[in-house]
């Protein structure tokens, strides 16, 4: 029997520009993005390389990533602002000169006017003129993608076509991913990726279990059906907030490979593994919401609301959140969720006995089945020997009566408190609410 030749990964880099990115201000939503759409074109990214609004550092990246990727990829550096070089710099790697495209510049200048008509401060013609020209500047036998804002998108092929080609984006997200069809349009962006094969990825989700645990299950695999590289896996793993994350990649040859990946796990890790699907905690608790057809009210002192609006995050979560309270305040914990105001007295805001009276308050407030309170010490102040900085206590109640408390000790700073109070409240409602 004879066997297709599997296909050679066809592999692309992405230099994101901009010294906010480089630094910090801002967070990087359009690596990650461009990586999974090529993910799913079966185009693998061999790196992301964040460089900032100079010249010099973007002509060497791009020189690195061109060296051995089939298509490369940038994003930002195209407004009409004296940092934004991207394009003149692509230009000058790909041994284009800069012309300036007059059908662009009268369509970005329309643009351009739109966007200043709703602005109360109208800036100076001149000024306007100016940027707009700048960013009708581009290299010669460039292929221009319509702009969604007014930064036009780019293909820059080389001279003699000797390096891969570069796929020039807008930075803001929403310019972007709108542009992004167009791109895979483009003849010389199609030739790039040509041949690349499927490639899939499945993500599986487990509260509780250490990393250890996951690596000696890991092990035993390997040891009883071979290393996971040789049956085609690439295996990558997390801990994220008490979530263990295993995402793997393949080829659909080694889809085999995979389920047998798969059942490891869950026959290691039992109900801890909590989605096989890539499901997160968040979009498992919605759907069990739903199933179930419950509803759910919070008072939340510590976290202060950050519970509620996890939940809401959700599209749809109206049908199960019918609201929540802040009660960070012992006065409001009486006032708005009815905490006995001598059982605080006698065992303090943060003990289990004041996180069932937040939670059964809030449910009857609101005539929900459940009821969720917290209250805990987040720091980095006010803990005491008894009750020290990450202790948090929990509650989960139901209309029927029956309580479910749990009892946190967190490392970390003041928000890792918090936001590890939130994930273990999800996993608490998740357990709850599978068993029943």
């Amino acid at each position: 029997m004879t066997h297709s030749p599997t296909p050679q990964p066809v592999r692309a880099g992405i230099v994101v520009t901009g010294t906010e990115v480089l630094t910090g201000r801002v967070s990087d939503a359009n690596g990650p993005w461009l990586a999974e759409q090529l993910r799913t074109l079966g185009v693998d990214v061999g790196r992301i390389v964040v460089v900032g609004d100079r010249p010099d550092d973007l002509e060497s990246a791009l020189r690195y990533l061109l060296a051995d990727h089939r298509l490369v990829i940038t994003t930002g550096g195209l407004g009409p602002t004296a940092d934004d070089l991207t394009a003149e710099v692509v230009a000058r790697v790909q041994g284009r000169p800069v012309r300036l495209d007059e059908s662009l510049e009268r369509r970005v200048a329309a643009r351009v006017e739109e966007l200043n008509r709703r602005r109360e401060r109208q800036p100076a013609p001149e000024v306007v003129a100016a940027g707009v020209r700048k960013q009708a500047m581009v290299p010669e036998q460039a292929a221009v993608l319509e702009p969604v804002g007014t930064a036009p998108g780019l293909v820059v092929t080389a001279v003699g076509d000797a390096a891969a080609p570069v796929l020039v984006l807008p930075g803001p997200p929403g310019e972007l991913r709108p542009m992004w069809e167009d791109a895979l349009r483009d003849r010389a962006v199609l030739g790039a990726i040509e041949g690349a094969g499927a490639l899939r990825q499945g993500t599986l989700r487990a509260y509780g279990p250490p990393e250890s645990e996951l690596a000696a299950l890991l092990r035993d695999h390997e040891a009883a059906h071979g290393s996971l590289e040789s049956a085609g896996l690439e295996v990558t793993t997390c801990l994220r907030e008490g979530e263990l994350e295993v995402v793997t990649r393949y080829r659909p040859d080694a889809q085999t490979a995979y389920e047998r990946l798969v059942e490891t796990l869950h026959d290691g890790f039992g109900a801890a593994l909590y989605s096989r699907d890539g499901a997160s905690v968040d979009q498992t608790v919605a759907a069990l919401f739903r199933e179930a057809g419950a509803t759910v009210a919070t008072a939340e002192s510590c976290t202060a609301g950050l519970l509620a609006g996890r939940l809401a995050d959700v599209p749809g979560s109206s049908a199960y959140l019918l609201g929540g309270f802040v009660t960070y305040a012992n006065e409001a914990k009486t006032a708005e969720v009815g905490v006995p105001a001598d059982l605080i007295e006698r065992v303090g805001a943060v003990s289990a006995e004041v996180a069932e009276a937040m939670a059964r308050g809030a449910r009857e407030r609101l005539g929900t089945t459940y009821g969720i309170g917290i209250t805990g010490v987040a720091g980095p102040g006010g803990g005491t020997a008894d009750k020290p900085v990450g202790l948090v206590h929990v509650c989960l109640a139901h209309e029927d009566g029956r309580t479910w408390p749990l009892r946190l000790q967190l490392g970390g700073g003041r928000a890792g408190v918090r936001q590890r109070t939130v994930v273990a409240c999800l996993h608490l409602l998740r357990e709850v609410l599978t068993t029943g």
